[in-house]
Formats: structure tokens, C-alpha cells, sequence
């Protein structure tokens, strides 16, 4: 996969996940596009996508990986702990398409 086809393909994953999935947050819904989260989980999978292998377990590592700051800093929660158990399933079916797509 070029250079450029790379970006895209990652550019359209960030685009599904950032307006897709969200963190939920006293029953509000913050899109990971707000929360600026959508690009780094499109990288960190896309290498998983083009390997041609995504587990449910993969993607829980992923998520347990990336820290999120809540407070202005004073607590910090994995993003696997912010997002819904559906959204987390939805997160899975967005990577399995976008593998097709590959």
C-alpha cells in the first residue's frame, strides 16, 4: 500500500471511528472526533488492519493502552474504561469493514 493510499485509508478509519464511537460520560456522548481521539486509534490499527488480523482481544489491548485525561489532568482513565460495551462492539465492525475494504 503506497504512502498516500495509507494516509487515506487511515484518514476514512479515523473518519468512521471519530463520528461513530464515543466515550460516555454521565450518560452524555462525546464522539472520539471531539475528543480527538479518532486519528491516533486509526494509526494504532491500521497496522493490525493491513496484517490482515483484528481479535476482539487486540482491540481491548489497544484501548486499555491509550490513557485519557479527565479534570484538567488530575485523573487519568483508560479509554477502554470510558466506552460503552456496544461501542466497543461497533468499534469492531467498523475495523472488519474497513479491512474488507483494504
Amino acid at each position: 500500500m503506497s504512502n498516500a493510499t495509507s494516509s487515506q485509508a487511515i484518514e476514512d478509519l479515523a473518519a468512521d471511528i471519530g463520528k461513530n464511537i464515543y466515550i460516555d460520560v454521565a450518560k452524555w456522548h462525546l464522539y472520539l472526533a471531539d475528543a480527538h481521539l479518532h486519528t491516533l486509534l486509526a494509526e494504532r490499527f491500521m497496522p493490525m488492519l493491513t496484517a490482515g488480523s483484528v481479535s476482539e482481544a487486540q482491540v481491548s489491548e489497544v484501548l486499555a493502552d491509550i490513557p485519557v485525561k479527565l479534570g484538567g489532568g488530575r485523573l487519568e482513565l483508560p479509554l477502554a474504561e470510558l466506552l460503552p460495551m456496544q461501542c466497543q462492539v461497533s468499534l469492531i465492525d467498523i475495523l472488519e469493514e474497513h479491512q474488507r475494504d483494504l
